[in-house]
């Protein structure tokens, strides 16, 4: 679905660092983040919203999210993974 003010043309763009936070859209239409972002200047960007279609987003905090992330990642330094094989084994899956 393409919505009024929104392209689907393709853009050369330069390098780009993303950030992922969360947000309330109100009646307007306009995004409302929950907390600042880390930026060092004031500039124009691009915004790629995710609305959920059939439930809630779950109000996980952003420290809650990279605390999981953190772990993950020390998971995989470490060694401590399982092949994607194994992964449903042992599980009663239809």
């Amino acid at each position: 679905m393409l919505l009024a003010g929104c392209s689907t043309a393709t853009q050369t763009v330069n390098p780009m660092k993303a950030i992922e936070t969360t947000a309330t859209i109100n009646d307007l239409g306009q995004l409302t983040l929950d907390n600042p972002l880390e930026v060092n200047q004031s500039r124009r960007v691009r915004v790629i919203v995710l609305i959920p279609e059939d439930e809630e987003l779950e109000d996980d905090s952003i420290e809650t999210i990279r605390e999981g992330l953190y772990q993950g990642w020390q998971e995989v330094l470490t060694g401590k993974t399982r092949p994607v094989s194994q992964l449903w084994e042992g599980m009663d899956v239809d």
